[in-house]
């Protein structure tokens, strides 16, 4: 089966084809830094990561773009309230940005370019627009001009008439028509600016990601995803500036994740639900975060609750412990065992993964391959409990599990990693004090590692942990 995308722009699932074969040409629109990432925002970033995973899985070299939106007027008003500068905002709010999708288990960027990089580029482009006249000046800003494009609308499917009552911005009587769109923005006293044919100013929104994904990406690019509140008025702005000045499509598939809804609200800061993931992640870890935002399509609404988190986590941690039981059975299995893995065994693991990547490629069924993930839990406890089992069949399993776990992420190896490392730790404080003949730091450990689930057993061969 080949690749499905469900397009925005078509309203439909189409096979995936690239523009270079082997290559994806990939744009998601980053944050505006003025502040802290919020849980709304992350559904996003952990979907869209998750998208490109699943596409370097497969083969393919992904030169994935995420931009940084780094002046604008709420980081101005960010920078007056905190006494620093805007460049200050943006290196803090950068940093927090990083952190939480470290936090998240998100790989960087290919490349995260910066607005304040990037005015020469993003000043081209205005100029280029205006000498095809889909831009006019007037008292110092730079408009775009919605009737000339013939298509504009066709994205969100709207209407020129009805595209007015989504348009944030108030309407300014120096446009020519309510639907025009500011490019350029004629710097205030005291604000930040940068100098331009039209005097000192800054751009406008949407004009950013026009321009830096034509200066990284190329005038088309395969995949451009965001938030379907990006849909109109953003993603539309960003279609007609760049197909008036190149005539070619800017993207050949459009990807929209649904709201996230806390409760039953769509997620915003002035109904006063802006829940922060910088403080979500202190209680929840990565791959239970992951397994909430995966276990529900990504062109549904997602609703976060206390419960439903809970929920996640217990899934998780049912993943994890599979897991670490196949890894700490393989560590111990004798080197003397066969090489190969059982065919009953490896005949199911095959059936496993081709569930999986069936669903993967239905528009990135994740709810469906996460089933795929638990039928291989189901297998790998089975194979635990069977008396033939070897270290091939450990083997097996485990690198059936990291097809799956490398694009989704459920069980992120640095969290295994440190939670191995720990028992270990705690074992052989253990042993050392029942050599000292310390009895009662020996049974503290022993009910420590028993309240995290792990119990041990003292055999001829040592003392051998496993998960409850």
């Amino acid at each position: 089966m080949a690749l499905q995308i469900y397009n925005t722009m078509t309203r439909g699932k189409e096979a995936f084809v690239p523009l270079e074969p082997g290559k994806v040409k990939m744009y998601v629109c980053g944050p505006t830094v003025y502040g802290y990432m919020h849980i709304g925002n992350a559904r996003p970033v952990i979907v869209f990561d998750t998208v490109r995973n699943y596409l370097e899985s497969i083969g393919y070299e992904v030169r994935y773009v995420t931009n940084f939106t780094d002046v604008d007027d709420k980081m101005i008003r960010k920078a007056e309230e905190m006494n620093i500068t805007v460049a200050d905002v943006a290196e803090m709010f950068i940093k927090a940005y990083e952190e939480d999708i470290a936090g998240l288990g998100v790989k960087p960027a290919s490349l995260n370019p910066r607005v304040t990089e990037s005015m020469g580029t993003i000043v081209d482009f205005i100029k280029e627009l205006e000498d095809k006249g889909y831009a006019y000046e007037n008292g110092g800003d730079v408009f775009y001009r919605t009737a000339k494009f013939a298509d504009y609308g066709k994205l969100s499917r709207q209407n020129l008439e009805e595209l007015q009552f989504g348009i944030r911005v108030e309407v300014d009587a120096r446009k020519e028509n309510p639907e025009d769109f500011v490019l350029w923005k004629a710097a205030k006293p005291g604000e930040v600016h940068w100098d331009s044919p039209w005097g000192q100013g800054r751009p406008g929104w949407h004009i950013e990601c026009s321009a830096m994904a034509r200066e990284y990406l190329g005038d088309t690019m395969d995949i451009h995803g965001g938030g379907v509140d990006l849909q109109f008025p953003h993603h539309e702005c960003e279609c007609a500036q760049t197909e008036a000045l190149t005539g070619k499509p800017l993207s050949n598939y459009w990807m929209h994740n649904a709201f996230l809804n806390i409760g039953d609200e769509k997620m915003s800061k002035s109904l006063g639900n802006g829940l922060l993931v910088k403080d979500i992640r202190q209680r929840f870890k990565a791959g239970v975060l992951r397994y909430f935002m995966l276990s529900t399509h990504y062109r549904n609404p997602l609703n976060f609750t206390e419960e439903a988190l809970q929920s996640a986590e217990k899934s998780a941690e049912r993943i994890a412990l599979a897991v670490s039981n196949v890894q700490h059975r393989l560590e111990l299995a004798g080197t003397e065992q066969a090489d190969t893995a059982r065919t009953e065994l490896t005949d199911k693991i095959a059936s496993i993964l081709e569930a999986y990547h069936s669903k993967m490629q239905d528009d990135f069924n994740t709810p469906d391959a996460i089933t795929a993930v638990f039928d291989w839990v189901k297998l790998a406890n089975q194979t635990l409990t069977e008396e033939g089992a070897g270290r091939a069949d450990f083997a097996a399993l485990l690198e059936a599990f990291a097809v799956m776990n490398s694009v989704l992420g459920l069980v992120p190896a640095q969290e295994e990693e440190a939670a191995g490392e720990e028992i270990e730790r705690l074992i052989a404080e253990r042993t050392e004090a029942r050599k000292n003949k310390n009895w009662a730091r020996s049974d503290e450990i022993r009910d420590q590692l028993n309240a995290m689930g792990i119990l041990l057993e003292d055999t001829p061969q040592g003392i051998r942990w496993r998960r409850k």
